[in-house]
């Protein structure tokens, strides 16, 4: 067949529904100034869907500083990769600043965290090593997992004692190979919200030899007394080899990190192909991050008021009888039991007749009966947000119940 014709026949497990879900459920536009309230096909929306946990994205300092990191150095700026002709003074910088925010000795910047992470993954190791994983870690994670050609095992979620089984069978595999062990798990796991286990894991390390890398881009900004991260949380910085953070998320921007013992990072430097190979992160955006990672660390009152906004959001749902999981950061997932036809139904619903924006997750993310509403409180969300919310979904949650959504889905194209 050709390539083709094949592709278009079979347009894969979500692109088989595009038409049907395209702009609606799927790609959707939200317009206007990034905050709270944006607008959705014409209509002001109340949105929890935002990867601006802090604030920043329209916080009037970082605004000045991507205006005028814009305005000096244009989008071109450096014009190659580093290792060739694209490296800065303000790179390094604030690759140093970040390793000392993280207590590391050196840290080196990553375009984007998905590809980041996976060329990390496939400079780490070799085909003699062993990659021990979590089983609920991101896409990227996995992606990169898939790069490695040597043994890979895989421990079910967060289960400590399942760990120590695939770290004994590493161990053995290394024995014979002369390879390496390494641990990979999160922060803060995103759909979820629950914290990996990371204190934990290090204690392992007195029993067996890994390294550890925990791919944090839910927690750097919003966990830890500084907002260091879930391993500042747990009180475990020192024991985490390789720490892995992302702009995407509380800083609202592109790009992220990788921090760790200096010969190592020099190492990633030096052999990370993604890296190599691509054009290095524009200086608007390493300008805007210095300013970001600047009010991080000088304006705590940011991170307090994500953490106010998330405590009343999460602890009023599970007063009106909401099941939240084990969430132990400001991702909140909401679960309820229903089928896909229903969970369409009812963010139409959502959307259209309360003006509330969040995101929707079916199987086969979840299991089949399950829908899971995610919603991310960020620091310029309000209580009044809050109790809005709660009463929106407490109405849906009674209608679902009651067979509302269990009639076909009202044309929304």
């Amino acid at each position: 067949m050709d390539l083709f014709e094949k592709l278009k026949s079979n347009r894969g497990p979500l692109g088989s529904y595009a038409k049907e879900v395209h702009g609606y459920f799927t790609f959707p536009k939200l317009e206007g100034e990034i905050g709270p309230r944006m607008i959705f096909r014409g209509k002001e929306r109340l949105n929890w869907s935002l990867n601006n946990y802090l604030g920043l994205a329209n916080h009037p300092e970082v605004r000045k500083a991507d205006a005028e990191g814009a305005a000096r150095y244009g989008a071109a700026m450096p014009m190659g990769a580093r290792m060739m002709s694209g490296n800065t003074d303000l790179h390094e910088q604030l690759e140093r600043e970040l390793a000392d925010f993280e207590k590391k000795e050196d840290a080196i910047l990553v375009n984007y965290g998905y590809q980041g992470i996976m060329s990390a993954i496939d400079a780490l190791v070799d085909r003699h090593d062993v990659i021990v994983y979590d089983s609920e870690s991101h896409a990227c994670i996995i992606d990169g997992v898939r790069l490695h050609m040597g043994k890979r095992y895989v421990f079910p979620h967060n289960d400590i004692k399942n760990l120590e089984i695939q770290l004994e069978r590493a161990t053995k595999l290394i024995a014979d190979t002369n390879g390496s062990i390494l641990v990979i798990t999160e922060g803060v796991f995103g759909m979820s919200g629950d914290q990996g286990r990371l204190k934990d894991i290090v204690e392992l390390k007195k029993k067996f030899q890994f390294r550890l890398l925990v791919d944090d881009a839910h927690g750097f900004g919003t966990m830890g007394k500084t907002g260091a991260g879930v391993s500042e949380e747990q009180g475990c910085m020192d024991e985490v080899d390789l720490y892995f953070g992302t702009f995407a998320k509380s800083m609202a921007l592109i790009g992220g990190f990788i921090a760790g013992d200096a010969q190592v990072v020099e190492y990633l430097r030096y052999n990370m192909r993604s890296q190599i190979f691509a054009k290095a992160l524009p200086m608007p955006l390493v300008v805007g991050a210095l300013k970001r990672l600047e009010l991080l660390r000088t304006q705590p009152e940011l991170k307090d008021n994500l953490w106010k906004i998330t405590h009343a959001l999460q602890g009023k749902l599970r007063e009106e009888g909401f099941e939240i999981g084990k969430t132990q950061s400001p991702v909140t997932p909401v679960f309820l039991n229903g089928s896909i036809p229903e969970a369409a139904n009812l963010i139409f619903d959502l959307r259209e007749n309360y003006n509330i924006f969040c995101s929707m997750v079916v199987y086969p993310v979840v299991p089949k009966g399950v829908i899971m509403l995610r919603l991310i409180p960020t620091a310029i969300h309000s209580l009044e947000d809050v109790d809005y919310t709660i009463k929106a979904f407490s109405s849906i949650k009674d209608k679902l119940k009651a067979g509302h959504y269990e009639r076909a889905m009202e044309k929304v194209m």
